[in-house]
């Protein structure tokens, strides 16, 4: 599932020079003494600073530098505390009270109140923009107790706040900023591990540590910038020459990075490439269309071809080996052009169908293999290239109703269910939810997560959702971070990529 590849002999003194020489020039460009450590991350730039209007889920991750959740998730995907440093139900599940670190300040030095939570909880649930009404949509009312307790009702037992609240769901603004909050989209304030210092949009962030963050002593970056990679094929040299510390990258690099003796971290992650589909549009409202298009794609040959064999096929949400993946959808859709066909057949389409695919500017080959693929079902593609910022828009304005798309997990498994297939949730076009769907979420909802059953039911929740639903899943596909072995600390987060004890040995 992951891999550390280790640096060739001679490889190790071309990189410790080029580590020492980026070091040296990060700290003497810091402009925040020579003893101040800096890493550049060539990453993406959120769509919004805004938990509460940020589009994207990779938006997290970024998120997650200047804001802090009620709990954090550890490497295996289970809640920690957070901004909380306990939490307990009522004994009807429908009541959770979180203890709030008497500790917790925001970057300004502005205590983390109970009743902060409480606007922000409100906020998130209310706000006509929001997007993560649907997730919060289960809040009927929180209580500030005290100054450090805080009490959120909910309209039915459900045991998977500790794990919703880890992620934007949970990320605890500033009150302070609710005055203007058009203004958080590019002026973020939390109560995170770092606090933005500028912010140039398309071109970069930078961050400085904030000292007043709870748990400040395991962050040893003082400064930190995100700077986009616009063309991944220069990531390997950009961080050889120091230009960044860490980077993304796509797959069809691993073998250049390691090649150039940089440590390539391949982590299991929550990420599926995958097809919007809005259900309400012809032909996809007929679901024997969906299910020849699944049919006509050889998912295998995908990732051999684009990704270098970087990724599993998939048919669901949920990597394997996560609690909510059903081993009962591995391979429900096989490759079969017979099959693709007879079911076009079927649908009214004997001899074939024309569809638009939709994509971004960095898609264009798994698109085009796609559309060789589904040619000999006779399923003819046109291929539709927007700009990303179109592309993401979608989920709102809900344009294009078949898109090529990356999905990323969130950090409660239901919660992902919500956003892929609930009335409000972003990847869900057609904004239809079956009442049976609706009802499986339920059920594994109400159930603790350390009841024997919780497994069963989440993936019957799953199975349920990708049977009934038109969302289509292609395969699950690794993060890819690769870095000097002068950075040292990265661990394999599932979830959100996070920098505590991450150091730069130079």
């Amino acid at each position: 599932m992951t891999s550390r590849h280790r640096l060739a002999p001679l490889a190790v003194l071309a990189v410790a020079a080029l580590t020492l020489t980026a070091c040296s020039t990060a700290q003497a460009e810091g402009g925040a003494g020579a003893d101040d450590t800096s890493l550049t991350w060539g990453w993406n730039l959120p769509t919004s600073w805004d938990p509460v209007t940020s589009t994207a889920g990779w938006d997290t991750h970024a998120l997650a530098l200047v804001y802090d959740g009620l709990t954090q998730l550890d490497t295996e995907g289970e809640p920690v505390p957070g901004l909380a440093e306990s939490w307990d139900y009522s004994a009807d599940g429908t009541a959770i009270t979180f203890h709030l670190r008497e500790d917790a300040v925001f970057s300004d030095g502005t205590p983390v109140t109970a009743e902060s939570v409480k606007l922000n909880l409100e906020r998130g649930r209310d706000q006509e923009n929001s997007t993560l009404a649907g997730q919060l949509r289960i809040v009927t009312g929180v209580d500030a107790v005290d100054d450090h307790t805080v009490t959120v009702h909910l309209d039915q037992a459900d045991y998977q706040v500790p794990y919703l609240f880890a992620g934007k769901t949970g990320f605890i603004v500033n009150p302070a900023a609710f005055d203007d909050v058009e203004a958080l989209a590019t002026q973020p304030e939390g109560a995170g591990p770092f606090a933005l210092t500028e912010y140039v949009p398309n071109a970069h962030a930078t961050l400085e540590k904030n000292d007043e963050y709870w748990n400040a002593d395991h962050i040893f970056i003082d400064d930190l910038s995100v700077v986009p990679v616009a063309d991944p094929a220069t990531a390997v040299a950009g961080v050889s020459s120091g230009q960044w510390d860490v980077s993304i990258i796509p797959a069809a690099q691993a073998e250049a990075a390691e090649t150039a003796g940089l440590e390539v971290e391949v982590i299991k992650a929550l990420t599926v490439r995958a097809l919007d589909v809005n259900s309400t549009v012809e032909p996809f409202d007929d679901q024997r269309v969906l299910q020849a298009i699944s049919h006509a794609t050889d998912r295998q040959a995908l990732i051999d071809a684009t990704y270098f064999g970087h990724g599993t096929p998939n048919w669901q949400p949920f990597p394997d080996g996560y609690v909510a993946h059903n081993d009962e959808l591995d391979d429900l859709y096989p490759h079969d052009i017979d099959a693709a066909k007879d079911l076009l057949t079927e649908a009214g389409y004997p001899d074939g169908v024309d569809v638009t695919l939709t994509l971004g500017e960095d898609d264009t080959a798994l698109a085009e293999l796609l559309q060789a693929q589904w040619a000999e079902a006779g399923i003819r593609v046109e291929l539709n290239v927007q700009a990303a910022g179109s592309l993401a828009q979608n989920y709102v304005q809900r344009t294009f109703p078949l898109a090529l798309d990356s999905y990323s997990g969130r950090q409660s498994p239901l919660q992902a269910l919500e956003v892929l297939y609930g009335p409000e949730g972003l990847m869900n076009l057609g904004r239809q939810t079956p009442d049976e769907l609706t009802a499986a979420i339920d059920v594994a909802r109400a159930t603790p997560t350390d009841d024997p059953e919780y497994a069963q039911r989440l993936q019957d929740a799953v199975e349920v959702g990708v049977r009934l639903q038109p969302n289509t899943f292609l395969f699950s596909w690794p993060r890819i971070l690769i870095h000097p072995a002068g950075v040292t600390g990265i661990q394999h987060w599932l979830d959100v990529q996070r920098w505590e004890d991450v150091k730069i040995e130079g």
